[in-house]
């Protein structure tokens, strides 16, 4: 469902994605892993059509994102970084305008929305305008809206960033579920115990490189143990001035 064949892509001087060779399969969870920096944004902005890629190919639904516009658009859900919301919008404004966008009939959309804001608990917000939101009810929508038009591929920035655990097992068990029926998931995260809980492929890259590629039950050790080794190892010092005073 996702291929990738030499992907790169330059910024003058500065290689963002150097080479990426990747196969996501139709119904795969995969988490694409690395630092602030490494290249994750710009893979996906060249995954969604945001930005051509300097060489290489990239093929999402057989399609080419670079060229094929809106048919890609039409197949696929985002939930971007920004979450792309409109301020002056309600909750439900913006899962009926989705609905509107990809042109689904008006009762489908109706029928969608209610069961999205009743699944992810937002029914009691539905009437709340974007910019009194929070955050948490603002990542929902944003999840919400990526669901509705019921997509081929998924691609979800940090989905779990910023909500409260019960709504963090809600969308995982949403994503489970939509994965069993064929839509293939490609999310970034920093959360490393919710990726090895639902993650079936996992990603690593650093400086624009893949540094790791395996299906999850190939990992040698522990997710976090194999990121630290591969990826970025933390620095701990010891700050000797913390703590409560000594006599």
């Amino acid at each position: 469902m996702i291929s990738c064949r030499n992907l790169t892509r330059r910024f003058g001087d500065f290689t963002a994605v150097d080479r990426l060779d990747l196969e996501v399969d139709s119904g795969a969870i995969c988490a694409f892993l690395g630092p602030n920096g490494a290249g994750k944004s710009t893979t996906v902005n060249m995954m969604t059509g945001l930005l051509a890629p300097t060489s290489g190919e990239v093929r999402v639904c057989g399609l080419d994102p670079a060229a094929a516009g809106i048919e890609l658009k039409r197949r696929i859900g985002v939930l971007p970084e920004d979450l792309g919301l409109f301020d002056d919008l309600t909750v439900e404004e913006h899962l009926l305008l989705t609905g509107d966008i990809y042109g689904l009939p008006r009762a489908e959309t109706r029928a969608r929305t209610a069961q999205l804001l009743h699944a992810l608990s937002l029914e009691h917000g539905r009437h709340t305008f974007a910019a009194a939101c929070s955050h948490g009810m603002r990542k929902k929508t944003a999840f919400a809206m990526a669901l509705l038009p019921n997509p081929q591929v998924l691609f979800l920035d940090e989905p779990f960033e910023a909500v409260d655990p019960v709504t963090a097992k809600i969308m995982r068990d949403l994503l489970q579920s939509v994965a069993r029926h064929g839509v293939t998931v490609f999310l970034t995260s920093h959360i490393l115990s919710m990726v090895e809980r639902i993650a079936t492929r996992i990603v690593m890259i650093r400086k624009g490189s893949v540094v790791w590629n395996s299906t999850a039950g190939e990992l040698p050790q522990s997710l976090e143990d194999h990121y630290f080794d591969l990826v970025e190892t933390p620095v701990v010092e010891e700050l000797e001035w913390l703590g409560p005073p000594r006599s």
